[in-house]
Formats: C-alpha cells, sequence, structure tokens
C-alpha cells in the first residue's frame, strides 16, 4: 500500500536474488504458515499444476508490489486466495455461513436463537473448530452488543483470532508479516478499552490467565493495527462470472456480509485506475481478475475505494484511512 504497503502470501514464487536480508524473514514467516486451517495455495488442482502468473519484487516507492510473469489477458482469473481470519458482520449472523460467508438456503427465514448461527456445508463446520470449539464457550452477547452500539467490525476479527490462539491453530503473532496502520491516541484508548471487554468475556467463561496470557495491550494493539488497513469488506455477487456482470452487480449489492484478511491480496498496491479486481462470487473466497491487458513485468494494482469519486475525495480517504498520497496517473492528472 504505498507508504503502508500491503504484505503477501505467494513469495514462494520471488526469484532468490530479488529477495532482500527483511523479505527472507518474511518468506520464512509465510512458508510457516501453509498448514494453517485456511489454506494459503489455491483450492483448485489447475493452479497446484501452474502457479499464478506473478512475482512478488521491490518496488521504487512503495514496498513490495506483485509483478506479472507473463501476459495476462483482460478477464483472466490470476489467483484466488483463501483468508487467514474472517467474520460475518453482526447483522450477517443467521444469513451467511459462519465460516465462508456464503448466503444460506434459509436466509429469507427468522431463525430462532438458537439457529442464529449456522455453517453451510460440513466441511465448513469441521474446518471451522480451530475457533469455533472456543467461541462457543463464551456468551459473546456483551462484547457484540458493545461493538453494535460503537459501530466496529474490526474487533470481531480480533475476537476469532485470540479463538484460533486459544485453541491452538494460529501463533499470536500470525499477522506480524501485515503492516500496521498508524494510530492516534485516541484509537489506541478505544483498543485498551476493547481489550478489557474481550479480557472479561474469556475471563466470565471460565478461561484463566494462563490461557489468555497472550493478550496483552501490545498484542492487542498491534493486531487490531493491522486488521484495520489490511481487512477487506467482503460483498457477494452471487452467481455472476463475467466481470463487467459481476462489477455491475456490486452496485446494488446488499450490505457486506463480512469482512477478511488475506495474504497474498493485501500486497497488491493501490491505484485509482487499477488493472485488477477482487470479486468475491459465492463465499469469502476472494479472486483476483485482469481487469484489462497487462504485459510481462508489469505491476498489478487494485484500487482501494470507490473510484468514481473526484481527485479531492479520493486522496482525503487514501490519506486519513491508509497512511499515504497517491501519486498515480489519474491523480496526477487531477483526474
Amino acid at each position: 500500500m504505498l507508504t503502508l504497503f500491503r504484505r503477501g502470501r505467494y513469495l514462494a514464487w520471488v526469484p532468490p536474488k530479488e529477495v532482500n536480508s527483511s523479505s527472507k524473514l518474511l518468506l520464512s514467516a509465510l512458508l510457516s504458515t501453509i498448514n494453517t486451517p485456511y489454506p494459503i495455495t489455491s483450492s483448485t488442482n489447475e493452479s497446484k499444476k501452474h502457479p499464478p502468473p506473478i512475482q512478488v519484487l521491490q518496488t521504487e516507492s512503495a514496498g513490495r508490489g506483485v509483478y506479472a510473469t507473463r501476459n495476462i489477458e483482460a478477464g483472466e482469473l490470476i489467483h484466488t486466495a483463501k483468508p487467514i481470519v474472517s467474520h460475518p458482520s453482526l447483522s450477517s449472523f443467521s444469513t451467511v455461513c459462519y465460516l465462508c460467508l456464503k448466503k444460506l438456503p434459509n436466509a429469507n427465514k427468522q431463525p430462532s436463537e438458537a439457529q442464529s448461527i449456522a455453517f453451510c456445508s460440513e466441511d465448513c463446520k469441521r474446518e471451522a473448530k480451530v475457533f469455533y470449539e472456543v467461541e462457543k464457550q463464551v456468551d459473546w452477547s456483551a462484547y457484540e452488543d458493545y461493538c453494535r452500539c460503537q459501530g466496529l467490525k474490526y474487533p470481531l476479527l480480533v475476537k476469532r483470532l485470540a479463538c484460533m490462539v486459544i485453541h491452538g491453530a494460529s501463533s499470536p503473532n500470525k499477522l506480524d508479516i501485515l503492516q500496521p496502520a498508524k494510530l492516534s491516541p485516541d484509537m489506541v484508548l478505544q483498543m485498551e478499552k476493547e481489550l478489557d471487554l474481550l479480557r472479561n468475556t474469556f475471563k466470565i467463561a471460565g478461561f484463566t490467565d494462563e490461557v489468555t496470557s497472550f493478550l496483552t495491550k501490545q498484542w492487542y494493539v498491534d493486531a487490531l493495527a493491522r486488521i484495520r488497513i489490511n481487512a477487506f469488506r467482503i460483498e457477494l455477487v452471487g452467481a455472476y462470472e463475467d466481470l463487467l456482470l459481476s462489477a455491475g452487480a456490486l452496485v446494488e449489492a446488499e450490505a457486506a456480509v463480512g469482512n477478511a484478511i488475506y495474504l497474498l491480496p493485501s500486497l497488491y498496491n493501490h491505484d485509482c485506475d487499477p488493472n485488477a479486481h477482487i470479486v468475491w462470487i459465492e463465499n469469502v473466497n476472494a479472486r483476483v481478475k485482469a481487469l484489462r491487458e497487462i504485459e510481462t513485468g508489469e505491476e498489478l494494482r487494485i484500487c482501494y475505494i470507490d473510484a468514481s469519486m473526484n481527485r479531492d475525495a479520493r486522496q482525503h480517504i487514501l490519506s486519513h484511512g491508509y497512511g499515504f498520497e497517491c501519486s498515480c496517473f489519474r491523480c496526477l492528472s487531477d483526474d
């Protein structure tokens, strides 16, 4: 992300001569996450036979970036990615799968309290054990009510990550490879309140201080800061496979079904006139497609915001929300 550049996962494809010492440490950290509950390799056999046509290199001014290793056609699916952690929005609990965020068949029905959390398949239910076996032991009503009243969504991702750590499915420093956002004193103070509530929620449920010892102020602030700058808002476009149709469907989409953190998609730098685009078809699995023809060696970039806004509005959001001033061709041309 330019000054606050995003980082990703397919560093295995970076030529060794292009990787500096810090990148080697990052590469080691990424490779150690292969056996996670959210696989970082593509789920398709085709992708296993042929690695994605990209590599991670150092940019001149924006840290690491994703570059094409061959010509990529417009509309081509470049790669897919599963999240390392995701969570449905508070308004979507009864309408989407609690793991993959896929719309449930009975989403239009009013569920009972006992049915408010559901999974779309046995596979999702089984994969969710890495956090749900801990989550279901806890009464989250006070925590969720606080998030709802304060309009917060990212603490839900921290909560889920904490449950994965307690379960033993994740290390506390799982997100350390992602770049954090800069935080104001007021933001840190707000996070301290959330942390106290999270600790107390686990304590009431009977979890000992030894089990939750990783829940320090430093851990919580670091985790939430990284989530704030790297989280993707998940809006499903249903069965639309055509890129133009899916882009149009997003305009009419319902409110986001949740939020998620990825490794590779988090590495793409921003451009107000992007050549790549991330689409969520039916669940939280991200699909990165080319918006136009991309030449070998060209950097792939996505747009972090609504590209239809004027230059001043884009610059304001990118500066305050992501911590950098955009210098793409559109912005330099005052478009």
